[in-house]
């Protein structure tokens, strides 16, 4: 059987080089690059088309669900795999409307990794158990509120409105600043601005940074 051939994105060096050594290990993928920016990932899936990436959600300058998104707008036969050291569903929601595969903790195990590199080039998608646990859960929750909710009068509108933290990093966003200094202005990590990030644009219905930052403008300014 030919060998699978990956790139491994991971701006942590120590984690990526853990990655590539225990893929290489396996003996069923090569590795035709590691790199650790998205934007890097997205010039080196074009150059090399390879079978699958395995990528980091949280990075420096883009992030992997938009990297995902570039890689599988210009090549949708590209495999991506989203690897975070939390799961959490906000990057789920995300990573599903950028095109993803598959979800893995980076705790997992080298054999459940390469259950998913097998599973994702089978055309299936692969999530780890947690992140598998995490999805029911919320639907299990949603499904109890509706029930609650059938017998209240009116609607309530669906993820519509913004948390008032929410409000407060799209405001940043509409002045031009970045993610680390949001994180420095509201004395929270760049993780979590990340976070908030990409629960805006989940509730406002918008697919990219580009939106977001369009639509903050668009909310500062608006057309006379």
């Amino acid at each position: 059987m030919s060998s699978i051939r990956a790139i491994v994105v991971d701006d942590h060096g120590l984690v990526r080089q853990g990655i590539v050594s225990l893929l290489r290990e396996t003996g069923e993928v090569e590795i035709l690059k590691s790199m650790d920016s998205g934007e890097e990932a997205i010039n080196m899936a074009t150059e090399l088309s390879p079978d699958i990436v395995l990528m980091d959600i949280v990075m420096k300058g883009m992030t992997g669900i938009e990297a995902t998104r570039w890689i599988k707008e210009q090549n949708p036969n590209i495999k991506v795999i989203l690897l975070s050291s939390e799961v959490n569903k906000d990057f789920i929601r995300a990573g599903l409307r950028s095109g993803m595969d598959g979800y893995l903790n980076k705790d997992s195990s080298a054999d459940i990794l390469l259950k998913a590199i097998r599973s994702v080039m089978k055309g299936e998608k692969y999530f780890g158990a947690d992140v598998t646990s995490l999805v029911f859960d919320d639907f299990s929750s949603a499904a109890k509120l509706k029930d609650n909710d059938v017998s209240e009068k009116g609607d309530r509108p669906k993820n519509s409105v913004l948390s008032r933290r929410e409000e407060e990093v799209l405001a940043l966003i509409a002045e031009g600043k970045s993610l680390k200094q949001i994180g420095e202005e509201l004395f929270i990590s760049v993780k979590t601005v990340e976070t908030h990030k990409l629960h805006i644009q989940d509730k406002l219905g918008l697919s990219s940074t580009a939106q977001l930052v369009r639509y903050a403008l668009e909310r500062k300014n608006p057309p006379r």
